[in-house]
């Protein structure tokens, strides 16, 4: 155990923010190739529920390894993994929920202020609370698969392998993370993409022939999403970077669909979006932004535990003139579909107001998908269109 918290106490230290901490924890063990898988795991829920809770923690006078172990016991979702470096006194605890370990912990003089985790000054989107919200920071989302075809076989697979599952809709099933998914289930069967993510497609709509173009595809999750929708839309995919661009050709050969046309392009950049793009126009446009990923930072922690807050009002510069630039290139019919994973209004909310005032496009519905019931990332999504 003193091995393990050495250990930690250098990834602590160490840890910038600047890296993914899944990324920087994998250049950390190749470097210590001594560690074995089972101390890779202790050291990798050590480091989540650090960066998950500890800002939380008034106590000033706690020693470090006696944070570490607040830390585990208030958030740690693997107690057969944790257990041996908790008080015995805390073992039987671990089974109940957070808020019940919120109160224990007061019992042993550890006091939690949960308005820590995040002290600025923000607005959040209508259909989300600052309280829920910050609560749901303590607990690990679930893995969420989308099954794409042969249900029945792959809830028989699954099961044959111990595998708990539960549908949340048709096609939605929550899994505990960690479950091997990938070696039990054919790849083509489904899609790793999050609960709300899979429910923007209710917003989509699309029509057989139709022109749709996502402007920073990424990976390619709307646009698969889409294309399992309907897979005879005509579909043009964007990226600023190129790697990225190929995962998303290799993806669509995966699951069997045309590939896109894609383009390597800064949709912000008006005048090269426009030597590029040319007149081209499309029924609609997935506009799914870069942002804050608030939504999601209950699976990055680190992300929560290192924010600057000026970084908001940068991300919705950027977030409008995306936005902006893309409704010139709708028919007169096309729709504009905004997306982010924030929950913060400047985020969402607010540059709706902006698209509307400076393009013209009317607002048709707009919805913050509120993922924390079911232990899943939240999102937003507006659809505006030209008529």
């Amino acid at each position: 155990m003193r091995y393990i918290r050495q250990h930690i106490g250098i990834i602590i230290k160490e840890y910038d923010g600047r890296l993914p901490l899944a990324h920087f924890l994998k250049i950390y063990f190749k470097k210590n190739p001594k560690l074995g898988s089972r101390d890779r795991k202790i050291l990798s829920e050590m480091a989540y529920c650090w960066y998950r809770c500890n800002k939380g923690i008034e106590t000033k006078y706690l020693e470090f390894d006696e944070k570490v172990n607040a830390c585990l016991f208030l958030c740690s979702i693997n107690p057969k993994l944790i257990e041996s470096f908790l008080p015995d006194a805390w073992i039987p605890e671990l089974g109940r929920n957070v808020s019940e370990r919120l109160e224990l912990l007061k019992e042993h003089n550890i006091h939690f202020n949960i308005n820590r985790l995040f002290p600025f000054e923000n607005n959040m989107s209508t259909g989300i609370t600052k309280d829920d919200w910050e609560l749901s920071m303590l607990t690990q989302p679930l893995l969420f698969i989308r099954i794409r075809k042969y249900k029945k076989k792959a809830i028989a697979l699954l099961t044959e392998n111990n595998i708990s599952f539960e549908f949340i809709n048709d096609t939605c099933a929550a899994i505990q993370n960690g479950a091997a998914v990938d070696k039990i289930l054919p790849e083509d069967m489904y899609v790793v993409q999050d609960a709300s993510s899979q429910e923007t497609g209710k917003y989509f709509n699309p029509i057989k022939g139709q022109k749709w173009y996502d402007c920073c595809s990424g990976a390619g999750g709307k646009s698969l999403l889409l294309k399992d929708i309907e897979p005879g839309v005509h579909l043009t995919v964007s990226d600023v970077r190129e790697s990225i661009l190929h995962n998303l050709k290799e993806r669509f050969k995966t699951y069997h669909h045309a590939l896109p046309i894609p383009i390597l392009l800064d949709v912000a950049d008006k005048a090269k979006t426009a030597t590029i793009l040319g007149n081209k126009q499309f029924d609609s446009i997935i506009c799914d932004v870069p942002c804050t990923g608030s939504g999601t930072w209950a699976r990055t922690p680190e992300q929560l535990y290192f924010f600057d807050p000026i970084q908001i009002t940068k991300i919705s510069t950027l977030q409008k003139a995306i936005a902006i630039n893309m409704a010139s290139y709708l028919t007169k019919d096309g729709k504009l579909i905004y997306i982010t994973c924030s929950i913060f209004k400047e985020e969402n909310e607010h540059v709706v107001k902006e698209i509307v005032s400076r393009t013209g496009l009317k607002l048709k519905k707009m919805h913050l998908i509120n993922g924390i019931q079911n232990r899943a990332d939240s999102m937003f999504i507006a659809v505006l269109s030209n008529t």
